[in-house]
């Protein structure tokens, strides 16, 4: 139970800072070129897209206006934002309470991750939802 609602409103506004920052960072450096950002070692070591491929370039997409080619770089990353956007302003607002990710949601979470890696990969879908 919280003993009052200073603290998770004030770590939710320093997370929105981190990610403010985060995405300002994305959007003035064009992770597209390459040696800008560290490659993924999911990626290097398999030869297959790990479930946040893509996200950099998908940010940066995002940041510059461009949803479509965000979706096309992480389509997960794309579905995620609005929802974690909805929860952080009910933190915020006092609407939602803040609490740990139960047992279920957090193996549910996993099961998503999993998913959206071989979906992602399949050979049928290459070049629709390339990273």
């Amino acid at each position: 139970m919280w003993a009052s609602t200073a603290r998770p409103v004030r770590d939710a506004w320093l997370g929105a800072a981190v990610c403010a920052a985060v995405a300002v960072i994305t959007a003035l450096v064009d992770p597209t070129k390459p040696g800008r950002f560290p490659a993924c070692p999911f990626r290097a070591a398999t030869g297959f897209d790990c479930p946040g491929c893509g996200s950099l370039r998908a940010l940066h997409e995002l940041t510059h206006g461009h949803l479509t080619a965000a979706a096309d770089y992480n389509l997960l990353l794309v579905a995620f934002l609005p929802c974690a956007a909805a929860v952080w302003l009910g933190v915020v607002t006092g609407r939602v309470r803040p609490m740990v990710l139960p047992k279920r949601g957090a193996s549910t979470a996993v099961m998503v991750l999993i998913m959206w890696t071989v979906i992602r990969n399949l050979p049928v879908l290459e070049g629709v939802l390339a990273a």
